[in-house]
């Protein structure tokens, strides 16, 4: 698709300072506080209530589609890609950019 992606993670036991995580989770575990939460369809419904004073609205639904597991790229396709670690926390934030060869299609 040749897209170049900025990937910053949050490291381990940071997810505090997580500004989404903050503003959102806590206002989800309100809405479903003392609710069982028995199926699907009644977790996206309260999911999907939940709202903020400052205006955050809440889209949410289920992905039902099979994902494999443990799939490794090969080493030739992590060879292709451009990854480049930002100076700050190398470890967690880096972009990822296309190949040439990528781009070219």
């Amino acid at each position: 698709m040749g897209l170049t992606v900025t990937v910053a993670h949050y490291p381990t036991g940071a997810s505090k300072n997580n500004p989404i995580e903050r503003r959102l989770f806590s206002q989800i575990s309100k809405n479903w506080a003392a609710e069982p939460l028995t199926d699907y369809d009644k977790i996206l419904r309260l999911i999907r209530k939940t709202t903020t004073t400052t205006g955050l609205r809440v889209r949410a639904y289920l992905d039902t589609k099979d994902y494999p597991l443990k799939v490794k790229p090969s080493a030739q396709r992590l060879r292709e890609l451009r990854i480049t670690r930002h100076t700050a926390l190398p470890k967690w934030n880096y972009t990822i950019a296309p190949s040439n060869a990528t781009n070219a299609k």
